[in-house]
C-alpha cells in the first residue's frame, strides 16, 4: 500500500504548472527552428501545437543564439510560422517492481494497455556509470540454458558480451532463448527499431507468461523516429540500474546497437555533425563506449548488469566500424556464421571466431583442459575441412587430425544442445563428446609403448 501511496505522489509531484512557451521560426523537413526558449537545454522534449489543435514532439538537438534546432518525432506537415512551442516536463526513468511483466516505449510510457505508474525515485535516461575505482570484479559463473556457453564460452555475472551475426542467421533466437533461461533476478529486453509484428510474438511466445514475470521490455520500432529509437537503449539501460542499485543481478539484452548507432547517425546528420567512420559521426564512439560502461558489476551494495549486446555485421565483415567499436569494449564476443546456419545447425555459433575473455578464471584447471582440447580439435578440422570432405585425406597421416574427425560430428552437435541440468551437467556432455577423440588418441600411444 504504501509503495502505491509513494507512486501517486511522485505523479503529482512531475505535474508542473508552469510551462516556457517559444514559437516556431521556421521549418524544413523534420527540422524546426524555435525562438523564445532560451530555458531550453540539449535533449528536451518539446511540443508544437499545430492550429488544426493536433501536437506534434520532437527533441532539441542544437543551441545557438538563432534558437533551438528540434527534430521533430512525426511528419511536420500542418506546422506553420508562430505556432506555440512548448517545453514538455524533463525525461525521467522511475521504475518499480510494478514494472516487471510490462511493455514500455522508450518514453516510458506503456504499450500494453495497463497504466504504468512510476516509482518514488526517477533517474536520468543518461547516467555516470560507477566509478570506476568502486566496482568490483566479475562474479560467479552464470547458468545461460546453453550447453557451449555454459563450458566453451562462458558468462559470468557482471560480463558484457556482444553477439555478432548478419540477418536471419539466428541471432533473435539465441536471445530470446537467453533472455527465458539465463540465471539472473530480472531481465531487461531493449528492442531497438524491431519490425512491430515481432513485439507481440516476442512477448507473448518468445517469453510467455513466466518469462514475463521477472522481464520488463522496451521496445521502439523500425517506424519510430530516430530520437526515440535512440532514447529506447538509454532507458533500457537506466531501467536495469534501478535493479542494480537494489542489490539485484540484472540481464540487459539489447537488439540491436547497429540500430542505436543508425538511429544517432540520423539525428546527428540532421544537425549537421559530418559524418567520419564510413558515415558514421565522430560522436557515435562516445555514445556506444558511455552506454555500454553502465553495464557491468555494480559498487559494493549494488548488484550486477551482465549485458548482451547484438551487432549485425553485413557480410560477416567484423573490420566495420561498429563491430570494430564494439569488440574494443567488451568483454567478449560471440559470432553466429551464416555457413554454419545454412547447414542446419542453430544457434550458428562460430567458437573457433568467439571468444569469452572471463576465460581463464571462470573454470577451473580441468575445466580449461577440456576447453583447450575442444578447441584444438575444432581447429585441427576447420584448417582442413576442405581436404577432407574432397576425399584427400588419408587417416593415420596426422594423429591430431584423425582425432579431430573422430570428434568432430560430437562437438559440433553440442554447440547446439540447451541444456536444462546446469553447468556440470554440460561438462559431463562435453567430456563425453571427447571419448572418441580421447579413446583414438591412446590406441595411437599404444605402439610407441610397445616399441619403447
Amino acid at each position: 500500500m504504501n509503495t502505491a501511496i509513494e507512486s501517486f505522489r511522485a505523479e503529482l509531484e512531475s505535474v508542473s504548472l508552469i510551462r516556457p512557451m517559444g514559437r516556431v521560426m521556421s521549418a524544413e523537413g523534420g527540422l524546426v527552428r524555435v525562438t523564445g526558449l532560451g530555458t531550453a537545454t540539449l535533449g528536451d522534449r518539446l511540443e508544437i501545437r499545430r492550429r488544426d489543435g493536433s501536437v506534434l514532439a520532437g527533441e532539441a538537438l542544437r543551441l545557438d543564439p538563432a534558437g533551438v534546432l528540434m527534430l521533430t518525432e512525426g511528419m511536420p506537415e500542418g506546422i506553420t510560422l508562430g505556432d506555440p512551442v512548448l517545453i514538455l516536463p524533463p525525461a525521467v526513468v522511475a521504475p518499480s517492481d510494478r514494472w516487471l511483466g510490462r511493455v514500455i516505449d522508450p518514453l516510458c510510457r506503456p504499450l500494453d494497455g495497463a497504466p504504468l505508474l512510476r516509482g518514488p525515485r526517477p533517474r536520468p535516461f543518461l547516467a555516470p556509470p560507477p566509478a570506476a575505482a568502486a566496482r568490483r570484479g566479475l562474479g560467479p559463473r552464470l547458468e545461460t540454458g546453453m550447453a557451449a556457453m555454459n563450458t566453451l564460452l562462458p558468462v559470468v555475472r557482471g560480463q558484457r558480451l556482444g553477439l555478432f551475426a548478419g540477418s536471419g542467421v539466428g541471432k533473435s533466437s539465441l536471445l530470446a532463448h537467453l533472455a527465458r533461461y539465463m540465471q539472473a533476478d530480472v531481465v531487461v529486453v531493449a528492442l531497438i527499431g524491431e519490425r512491430g509484428r515481432e513485439l507481440r510474438d516476442f512477448v507473448e511466445t518468445t517469453l510467455g507468461p513466466e518469462g514475463m514475470r521477472r522481464a520488463v521490455i522496451v521496445a521502439a520500432t523500425s517506424d519510430a523516429a530516430a530520437t526515440i529509437r535512440r532514447r529506447c537503449a538509454q532507458t533500457a539501460m537506466a531501467v536495469a540500474e534501478h535493479f542494480r542499485d537494489e542489490g539485484r543481478s540484472v540481464l540487459l539484452l539489447a537488439d540491436s546497437i547497429t540500430r542505436f548507432a543508425e538511429a544517432h547517425r540520423e539525428a546527428a546528420l540532421a544537425v549537421g555533425e559530418p559524418p567520419a567512420l564510413r558515415g558514421y559521426p565522430a560522436s557515435t564512439a562516445p555514445l556506444i563506449t558511455a552506454l555500454c560502461e553502465r553495464a557491468g558489476p555494480g559498487a559494493e551494495g549494488q548488484g550486477d548488469i551482465t549485458a548482451i549486446f547484438t551487432v549485425l555485421v553485413a557480410g560477416s565483415d567484423m573490420e566495420e566500424p561498429l563491430a570494430d567499436m564494439m569488440r574494443g569494449v567488451l568483454d567478449g564476443h560471440i559470432i553466429l556464421d551464416r555457413a554454419i546456419a545454412e547447414r542446419g545447425r542453430y544457434p550458428a555459433i562460430d567458437l573457433l571466431r568467439s571468444v569469452s575473455r572471463s576465460l581463464p578464471k571462470a573454470a577451473n584447471d580441468e575445466e580449461n583442459a577440456l576447453i583447450g582440447r575442444s578447441r584444438q580439435l575444432l581447429g585441427a578440422y576447420a584448417s582442413n575441412e576442405a581436404m577432407i570432405r574432397a576425399g584427400l585425406y588419408s587417416e593415420g597421416a596426422d594423429p591430431l587430425l584423425d582425432q579431430a574427425i573422430r570428434a568432430w560430428s560430437a562437438l559440433d552437435a553440442f554447440l547446439a544442445e540447451p541444456e536444462r541440468h546446469g553447468i556440470a551437467h554440460s561438462f559431463d556432455r562435453l567430456r563425453l563428446a571427447l571419448r572418441k577423440a580421447d579413446a583414438l588418441r591412446d590406441q595411437q600411444h599404444r605402439p610407441a609403448l610397445r616399441a619403447q
